[in-house]
């Protein structure tokens, strides 16, 4: 993809998701994800219905009369995401394929993270951290993640492995973080990553998938390629067997994603590249 190809399409991806980040998920977001506590603002005289332990003796003595400290939340959060650009991610057969699926989630979550004022942080992963690139505010730095996103490629073709990401997450970064985990996680085991990030963080995991991620078409003799080991094979689609066992494949692997999830304690959204994300993530922003 060429420079010119590459800006025309972060402008395309910024009209559309910074649209959906400002007038959907903007009040959402900021009811969903707390500030990190509360900080003295003023003072002002008291009114009937105040809460006693919030006076301020001090002023109240200076001027014979009661007055309540005011306190305001902090807002200013650091939202990180957790983005695999691995090579599973370059398959769709229907509306898109999963890393273009994935490429809009990190941008309008972006955008609505930068709509209240916080720090956005990614950490490009495969089976290693391709990318880490620090939380910062601003319109530029966003521009800079969705350029990241669309463009960056991964430099290793092991299999994903996730338990990397959350490792170098934890390590990265001291303070809680509100933590977005997008993948298709087809990966090696990470549940106990999972469980030590969930503890540290908040975290929200987004499952994204493809129709035939889970079931194969009827298609007679068909060459696949393993986008992640490169390795050619000849299935017969046809085969009841085979069907079968590719979908019982699926079934494992999205079974042991969500019970690591839940036994953590942290949430799971899935999201298939033909659905509309947006009703997923109002749903969850609305129902937490």
């Amino acid at each position: 993809m060429t420079t010119a190809e590459i800006l025309k399409k972060v402008r395309r991806i910024e009209i559309k998701t910074k649209g959906l980040s400002n007038h959907i998920f903007a009040g959402e977001y900021h009811s969903t994800f707390k500030g990190r506590g509360m900080s003295f603002s003023e003072v002002r005289e008291y009114t009937p219905g105040d809460d006693v332990k919030f006076i301020d003796w001090n002023v109240t003595a200076r001027f014979s009369h009661p007055f309540v400290k005011v306190f305001e939340e902090e807002r200013e959060l650091i939202v990180m995401l957790l983005i695999d650009i691995s090579g599973s991610s370059l398959f769709g057969t229907q509306k898109q394929l999963k890393r273009d699926l994935i490429t809009e989630l990190g941008a309008v979550l972006s955008f609505s993270a930068t709509t209240n004022n916080d720090k956005v942080g990614v950490i490009f992963f495969s089976d290693k951290v391709e990318k880490y690139v620090p939380p910062q505010k601003g319109k530029s730095h966003i521009l800079r993640i969705i350029r990241e996103l669309i463009a960056l490629e991964p430099q290793h073709t092991g299999a994903t492995d996730v338990r990397i990401a959350l490792e170098f997450l934890n390590n990265v970064l001291k303070k809680k973080s509100i933590t977005f985990l997008i993948s298709d996680f087809v990966s090696q085991p990470f549940n106990q990553a999972l469980q030590l990030a969930a503890r540290k963080h908040d975290l929200v995991g987004i499952h994204v998938y493809d129709k035939y991620d889970k079931e194969l078409p009827s298609a007679g003799l068909v060459q696949v390629v393993d986008s992640e080991t490169g390795q050619h094979i000849w299935l017969d689609t046809d085969n009841k067997t085979i069907r079968k066992q590719y979908e019982a494949a699926y079934k494992d692997k999205y079974n042991y994603c969500t019970q690591s999830f839940r036994k953590s304690g942290a949430s799971l959204l899935h999201v298939r590249t033909d659905e509309d994300y947006v009703k997923v993530l109002q749903t969850y922003f609305r129902g937490r």
